[in-house]
């Protein structure tokens, strides 16, 4: 079997790792007494069977969600099944697990990410982390002191692959050529905030990737349910505060607007759409998604095979209104 045959899969950057154009996030899963849209096992339970079922073979998910019951109920739901090593199950570190955490239970100290991946491994019910994945940028700790301590971990088997997630690009850079001038393992990966409403990405971050050869991951390329069209409201739409920092200028209503007049064009919906922006961009290895339950699932599944012409890719570039230069935030 070849990469010809499974279209919807993708090899990971450089490395050999094979991952669906879908990744499966948890960040819905785990404690519902938490937010509204986040399930309990039993809802977790069968997503991740849909997933499986539909040839989704990555989960990514974090050790703070929920503090710590998403990787619980990701652990879990694999046991019932039997199937781990047909998954690529992802995780990430570098927040704090509650407020008051000690010192030493944060960043990218040596300290931390070993004792973050035990517990990790031990939530998940694995002996082996296929991607492991920085969380949030520390910039206190040394470089060379985290990719050496991700280095200790793929030496040890406990962790196949080392990823990233935001960063500034001169970090990433920095990360990328300290484990590649010290033999190291380099970072395979970047998982970063990119939908047709949010691109700062584009600027350096894309770039360096695809010139590295660092697999491209791309999460919220729904923009949170807010390019799913006004009539398609969730629970998530209605409690998520972020929805309206992030997406709150009238540009971004703008590329929303386009994105459905699109969807009716071709009878599909906006999110569809939007999911067909994402993966379509130069680059992009897969998109994560958090769907809560297996029909939003289903249709996004559906989506994957949706083509955007180049003619309504610029229908909805001409929208887009670049942010100023800054952080995540």
């Amino acid at each position: 079997m070849t990469l010809r045959s499974l279209p919807h899969h993708q090899r990971l950057g450089r490395s050999g790792l094979v991952t669906s154009r879908l990744w499966l996030g948890g960040m819905s899963f785990g404690n519902p007494g938490g937010r509204p849209w986040v399930l309990d096992d039993a809802g977790a339970a069968r997503l991740v069977s849909r997933a499986i079922e539909l040839g989704i073979n990555t989960i990514d998910t974090c050790d703070v969600y929920s503090s710590g019951r998403s990787e619980e109920a990701i652990g879990r739901a694999i046991g019932r099944r039997g199937q781990r090593d047909r998954l690529v199950l992802c995780t990430k570190f570098g927040w704090p697990m509650s407020p008051d955490a000690d010192v030493n239970a944060r960043g990218y100290s040596r300290k931390h990410i070993i004792r973050a991946c035990e517990d990790s491994l031990r939530r998940l019910g694995t002996d082996y982390i296929d991607l492991y994945q920085t969380h949030i940028w520390d910039p206190s700790t040394a470089i060379d002191e985290m990719v050496d301590a991700l280095d200790r971990l793929v030496a040890s088997g406990k962790v196949l692959y080392a990823g990233a997630t935001d960063m500034p690009s001169y970090h990433l850079a920095k990360s990328v050529y300290s484990a590649r001038f010290r033999n190291r393992a380099e970072f395979v990966s970047m998982q970063f905030h990119y939908n047709a409403v949010w691109r700062e990405a584009e600027r350096e971050l894309i770039p360096f990737c695809r010139e590295e050869g660092i697999g491209l991951v791309a999460y919220s390329p729904l923009a949170r349910g807010f390019l799913c069209g006004s009539g398609r409201a969730t629970r998530r739409t209605a409690t998520d505060d972020r929805i309206a920092i992030w997406y709150g200028r009238d540009a971004d209503r703008d590329v929303a607007e386009m994105i459905g007049q699109v969807a009716r064009e071709r009878g599909v919906s906006p999110a569809a759409v939007a999911l067909a922006w994402t993966l379509g961009r130069p680059g992009i290895v897969a998109a994560a998604v958090g769907p809560t339950d297996a029909a939003q699932l289903d249709d996004l599944h559906a989506a994957m095979a949706l083509q955007l012409d180049d003619e309504e890719t610029a229908r909805i570039d001409a929208r887009y209104a670049a942010r100023a230069a800054a952080g995540h935030g």
